[in-house]
């Protein structure tokens, strides 16, 4: 059985390259040998194919039948293998999208998000950030984070964490505040189309024993994130989700103030039911879940 490995790869692509420019001297260049390198090899793949593969003319060379038969398979066979190369070296990364709330993108998500990318860097994951429920099973994104008494119908959740609202402050404004929440000035926030119970300054007042009309008015935000930079500002008081705050109790931007802490409903990841799933998306929840457990 003939050898096909009886001349090198290296034969082939000065081959290639002088088939291609037209020119043994331009090969020679292109490769960085002599032409006179170029012209040796090509002399040998002549002989060990028994057959010519140039023209060769005093200021050009032609490929013959052969030549041009041998140029296209040798053509194809360089570019699967620099594209498999550049495969093996830089791997296609799959697409994961998820969607969630601004305010659980921004305080929970974002900030863990080299820890991901470090476990997986074949994935790249989009983040949907976004007040209105994404169609999974439509394909508006591959999976949820979701906070309510009770997940959609249609998809598979996994509980996470539970929610749990407390009065937070800057440390400053902190030591400048009295024992009395009907004192503290207080940053509201409105709740984007509320589907359960609020969990608002009313509803710790009521917890705390006080009228809710007994609390101050203050600056009123519509995105939770934008409360959050307010209370780090010491703009006032704010009733905050904690386990989304972990970073700015951790580095003592905020402290939590005595009173009520508010137990609110969970955080669940979902998945479509009517779609399936693939790997990547399967590694995401996984790391979702494991992280959710440290909130």
């Amino acid at each position: 059985m003939p050898d096909p490995f009886r001349f090198s790869l290296n034969a082939l692509q000065v081959f290639e390259s002088a088939a291609r420019l037209g020119s043994f001297k331009a090969a020679a260049a292109e490769l960085s040998v002599t032409p006179t390198a170029v012209s040796h090899r090509i002399r040998a793949l002549e002989e060990a194919l028994g057959c010519a593969l140039f023209h060769r003319q005093v200021r050009a060379i032609t490929l013959t039948p052969e030549g041009e038969q041998l140029q296209a398979g040798v053509s194809r066979g360089l570019q699967e293998i620099a594209a498999c190369v550049d495969r093996i070296r830089h791997p296609l990364r799959q697409t994961v999208t998820v969607s969630m709330t601004p305010e659980f993108a921004a305080q929970w998500l974002v900030p863990r998000l080299a820890r991901f990318q470090g476990q997986h860097p074949d994935i790249a994951l989009h983040v949907h950030a976004s007040y209105e429920t994404a169609d999974l099973d439509a394909g508006v994104a591959d999976l949820a984070i979701r906070y309510g008494q009770e997940p959609l119908a249609g998809v598979e959740a996994i509980p996470l964490f539970r929610e749990r609202f407390g009065p937070v402050a800057s440390p400053v404004l902190c030591r400048q505040l009295g024992p009395d929440p009907r004192t503290w000035p207080l940053i509201w926030l409105t709740w984007y189309r509320p589907a359960h119970r609020v969990f608002d300054w009313p509803a710790w007042a009521e917890a705390a024993g006080l009228p809710a009309d007994a609390l101050t008015p203050g600056n009123r935000y519509s995105d939770g994130t934008l409360a959050v930079q307010a209370a780090v500002a010491g703009q006032g008081v704010a009733l905050l989700g904690l386990p989304l705050l972990t970073r700015e109790l951790e580095t003592g931007l905020l402290e939590v103030l005595p009173g009520p802490v508010l137990e609110g409903y969970c955080y669940h990841v979902c998945a479509p039911v009517r779609r399936a799933g693939t790997p990547a998306m399967q590694k995401v929840r996984a790391w979702i879940e494991a992280e959710a457990q440290f909130s």
